[in-house]
């Protein structure tokens, strides 16, 4: 018998009978289908039948109460746990049956789950719910009676495959525990890998199931045995649609490489958004043809105005629309009719005002013309590579090869600015708003294949669908970076559910896992996010993890190892040769080892043979150099001899990431503009900042699979 039938028969039978929580005998049904491990149990029926059953399982035993009315039996006075004779458990009966009917007096009540008693090893928790945002979604943790106070889990998208499930194990903070820390016995991991994924294939097949939570599941050397199930179902989640990725590509290739934009709501008035988009298109250098439309202008900037987008000649690509939200749905059935491929929505008014119905109507529209819509809410995009400005703010025109998107039109603006006093450059901005159509995950689709791009940077509120960005994600990390700044991590704290599982599943924790199961880089706060966009692209790809620290005063080096640790580096041991190599060029009063500390009072010459040392031995992946401001060796000539060195090495294949902190009077400054535009990664009066974007560029390259 296929394992999923049984399952399916059990979930009918408690929808048929209005239930939404899953009797323990049924939840072991479950997990009999699916191999789950439990302990030997019976359901009695009366004191003595319970009796009976715990001589037969083995003394001593557990007692609950099977009622589909109690969920919570422990809060019922419905568990009773480690009774050792045939009496206790005839006792226990009665008063589990007692404890019950005082709870819930109109409650169910089946019968008593006799339970075989199990304990010893690790407790952990295994379950899974329905995240919003990514569907079924597993957990893992600490499990026990302090599983919502501890709160040490993790979660991934379902099914779990084998190398996530056992990195789940690893990635909470408990992992040396169920190594077998301080002489513990280690957990089974196998077993508990082996769980995870039976609970994720679970709920995969079975997507009515809401949520699941085995707690605690007992894990030892032999294996993992999951003494409690409770298991939650409802209604089949409604299938997300997804057009082909060929089709995506299509559509969003139309959008950022138009032949022609109509500006509907085009206007030869100053001050209005009309006029600020025509002239951005028209300054900006735009190479395709540009229709103003408007019913009362013969003409506007010198191009014929129309008064329909339905009366351009020709076919439109885009058109931008600067009308007020009461008149979009009209405009846009007649951009449908007309073959419009992409509806640029710069107008608020809608869902994030209320106006959930407006903006569903257009949608509607949308969807039946084969429309896309970016927006609406926005402040435009620009792309460019093709001169695209389409934008109501600020006109820009700085190559680079960052895309950066974002929700608030605030956020783009801060992205201008600093990429323009950075001098970092974009392929792309562009502004999503409500996210009413075109979002994320068909941008990614766009920017995977887009030669300009070499970098993506997202600041999002949400993801409309979680999977699907997931899906793209993956696909781009392979070749480029992706950024994502999150907002609203503290927001929502966890949300009220029926299981432990549920309630540990706080909206920021499920994003900041799975968003680091796709690959992702998150960031922590905005500037963040604009120096790993700048940055990253600049960096080669480390090919190992051994990092060293070369620095020029001992303070420094310190705070460079604390923040090697804080970003998940790893600090080379170096080997005896390296170690003797390197005192050959440092003064007998500086310290090898690594750091390694070659002193303030250093002329040039010493920077220089350390530098080219740790870029040409072979075993060494990365390199984080710590400046001081000196006379001997100030600070611009510092950055013209590392840039000169750098470019040296790189020319002999050389080829790694270098990052430096410098620390000085005002000159650093200078220093660390020069040495990023000569491909090293530089701040002044911070020894974090460098660091962390090495370690960024770290989490990439080993989600990209490109570390030996």
């Amino acid at each position: 018998m296929d394992p999923r039938e049984v399952p399916t028969e059990v979930i009918e039978r408690a929808r048929a009978e209005g239930r939404t929580a899953l009797t323990a005998p049924e939840g072991r049904l479950l997990c009999e289908a699916y191999g789950i491990a439990t302990p030997r149990e019976g359901l009695a029926g009366s004191a003595g039948e319970a009796a009976e059953l715990a001589e037969r399982i083995g003394l001593p035993v557990v007692l609950k109460v099977v009622s589909p009315d109690i969920l919570h039996k422990t809060d019922a006075g419905g568990v009773l746990v480690g009774l050792r004779t045939a009496e206790e458990v005839r006792r226990g009966y009665d008063t589990i049956l007692a404890n019950a009917r005082a709870h819930d007096p109109g409650a169910r009540i089946d019968g008593v789950q006799v339970q075989q008693l199990v304990g010893g090893g690790h407790e952990v928790i295994v379950g899974a719910v329905t995240d919003p945002t990514f569907g079924k979604v597993v957990a893992f943790g600490l499990g026990g009676v302090l599983v919502e106070v501890l709160k040490d889990v993790t979660f991934r998208l379902a099914p779990v495959s084998g190398d996530d499930a056992l990195g789940m194990l690893d990635d909470i903070r408990a992992a040396e525990v169920l190594r077998g820390a301080r002489g513990a016995e280690p957990a089974d991991r196998e077993a508990l890998a082996g769980l995870i994924e039976r609970v994720g294939r679970l709920v995969t097949d079975h997507p009515e199931i809401v949520e699941v939570d085995l707690n605690p599941v007992f894990a030892d050397a032999r294996g993992a045995v999951a003494a409690d199930v409770r298991i939650i179902v409802g209604e089949r989640p409604a299938e997300v649609p997804r057009l082909p990725r060929e089709e995506i590509l299509r559509q969003m290739t139309r959008l950022f490489r138009p032949r022609s934009v109509a500006v509907i709501g085009a206007s030869a008035e100053s001050g209005k958004i009309g006029n600020s988009v025509m002239r951005n298109l028209i300054d900006g250098g735009y190479r395709g043809t540009i229709h103003p439309v408007n019913p009362r202008a013969e003409e506007i900037m010198g191009l014929p105005a129309y008064k329909s987008v339905a009366d351009v000649p020709g076919e439109v690509d885009v058109a931008v629309f600067a009308i007020p939200a009461k008149l979009v749905a009209a405009a846009l059935e007649e951009a449908g009719q007309k073959g419009v491929a992409g509806a640029v929505m710069i107008p608020s008014g809608f869902a994030e005002t209320g106006n959930a119905e407006g903006q569903r109507e257009i949608v509607e529209i949308a969807r039946r013309h084969g429309v896309r819509v970016l927006g609406p809410n926005i402040y435009g995009y620009y792309y460019i590579p093709e001169n695209l400005c389409a934008t109501f703010c600020t006109p820009y025109d700085v190559r680079g090869s960052v895309a950066l998107t974002s929700q608030s039109g605030g956020i783009g603006m801060a992205i201008l600015g600093f990429s323009r006093t950075t001098r970092m450059g974009v392929s792309a901005i562009v502004g999503v708003g409500n996210k009413a159509d075109v979002d994320e995950d068909d941008l990614l689709t766009f920017f995977e294949q887009d030669d300009n791009t070499r970098a993506v940077a997202m600041h999002l509120e949400d993801l409309k669908d979680g999977r699907g960005f997931v899906e793209a994600a993956r696909r781009v990390v392979r070749e480029k970076p992706v950024i994502v700044l999150k907002a609203g991590r503290t927001a929502m704290g966890a949300r009220a559910a029926g299981s432990h599982t549920g309630a540990l599943a706080g909206d920021d924790k499920v994003y900041d896992d799975i968003l680091r199961q796709a690959g992702v880089v998150r960031a922590p706060g905005l500037n963040d996010m604009l120096e790993y966009a700048r940055a990253l692209p600049l960096l080669p790809a480390p090919r190992g993890e051994n990092v060293v620290i070369i620095t020029g005063a001992g303070g420094s080096g310190v705070l460079l190892s604390d923040a090697c640790v804080d970003a998940g580096l790893t600090l080379m041991d170096i080997p005896p040769d390296l170690d003797a190599a390197f005192r050959a060029h440092i003064p007998p009063f500086g310290a090898a080892g690594n750091p390694i500390d070659i002193t303030g009072g250093e002329p040039p010459a010493t920077y220089g043979s350390t530098i080219r040392l740790g870029l040409a031995d072979e075993r060494i992946h990365a390199l984080v150099l710590g400046y001081w401001h000196t006379i001997v060796t100030p600070p611009m000539v510092f950055a013209r001899l590392v840039a000169r060195v750098v470019a040296e090495e790189r020319e002999k294949g050389n080829v790694k990431p270098v990052v430096a902190s410098l620390a000085g009077d005002t000159e650093v400054e200078e220093a660390c503009a020069y040495l990023f535009e000569h491909g090293v990664v530089a701040y002044p009066y911070t020894t974090e900042k460098p660091v962390a974007v090495l370690g960024a560029k770290y989490r990439w390259a080993r989600a990209a699979g490109l570390l030996r």
